[in-house]
């Protein structure tokens, strides 16, 4: 095939979220017949049109596997004290087994201070400081939904990770660390590239695996890409094309699918693994807390 004609083999993010939720749909019918009931109460401060739709999406899909869903909506001026009084009883409600309070909060509040609020048996995002330190010690842990499900699919992919070169653009706590250290526990050598990085497109070519979280829009093009690579990409970035917005990654698609011997489309790639593992973390929540085999 000559370069022309090559089109990256597509990573289907929908399918692989669609598979990952039937196994959880199985898991919760167990859990049900044996009296546990796994319920995810979800958080929601004022009213920012994204975080809605999220949120409307979460609570369909744990509809959908038998999760059970209690919703929390608070105005847009609630104060913080209020908001961890609630999360203090959810701390304590036996019946709640994943919490999930939907970022961005509004600017009165401290979003280190909830997170930290959060019991880490119930931090479905999995961005609690312990769940942390036990993610980069190798313990078990709810390690954050977005990587895991860049890790599903790669997994899917490539198989064995083990002794690949992986490259992560970005460093955020919610992506690029807690994405490091799940490669690395899958035995890939990782490279960390971010806005301070020297010659980033020179060390990105040398990677077997790239995964781009670095939220700028088609800013990864075909030059960073070694040939054959396989690229998820995690950016969501709305551009306006005309009088209409389109939804694109942080990897400019055309260009790089030239090169790239497989790739996650933006949208219907890491968008459909996050949910997933939000409802595979509640049901893991709701076994451990219930002392059930996992």
């Amino acid at each position: 095939m000559s370069q022309a004609q090559h089109h990256a083999q597509l990573i289907d993010g929908k399918a692989a979220a669609a598979a990952l939720l039937e196994t959880v749909r199985q898991d919760v019918a167990a859990l049900r017949a044996s009296g546990v009931i796994p319920t995810l109460a979800v958080v929601l401060v004022g009213d920012d049109p994204a975080s809605h739709v999220y949120v409307r999406n979460k609570v369909l899909r744990a509809s959908e596997v038998g999760i059970r869903s209690l919703e929390h909506r608070l105005p847009a001026d609630t104060g913080q004290h209020a908001l961890l009084k609630l999360i203090a009883t959810l701390n304590a409600d036996a019946g709640v087994n994943g919490i999930l309070v939907q970022m961005p909060l509004p600017a009165q509040i401290d979003e280190g201070a909830v997170i930290d609020a959060i019991d880490p048996h119930k931090d479905v995002d999995g961005f609690h400081r312990e769940n942390v330190g036990r993610l980069v010690l190798g313990e078990p842990a709810l390690t954050p939904c977005t990587p895991s499900g860049c890790l599903f699919l790669l997994k899917q992919t490539l198989g064995d990770l083990s002794g690949k070169h992986a490259v992560v653009i970005g460093r955020s706590n919610i992506v690029g660390k807690p994405m490091a250290a799940l490669l690395l526990h899958a035995n890939c050598s990782v490279t960390v590239l971010h806005s301070r990085s020297v010659g980033a497109r020179e060390l990105c070519r040398q990677a077997d695996i790239v995964v781009a979280a670095v939220g700028r829009a088609q800013m990864i093009d075909a030059s960073w890409i070694k040939p054959g690579a396989t690229v998820i990409d995690v950016g969501i970035n709305r551009i306006q094309a005309g009088d209409k917005t389109r939804l694109v990654g942080d990897a400019e698609f055309d260009s790089v699918a030239r090169v790239a011997g497989a790739m996650t489309p933006v949208p219907g790639g890491v968008g459909p693994m996050t949910i997933a593992f939000l409802m595979k973390n509640t049901v893991l929540a709701a076994k451990r807390q219930s002392q059930h085999d996992l």
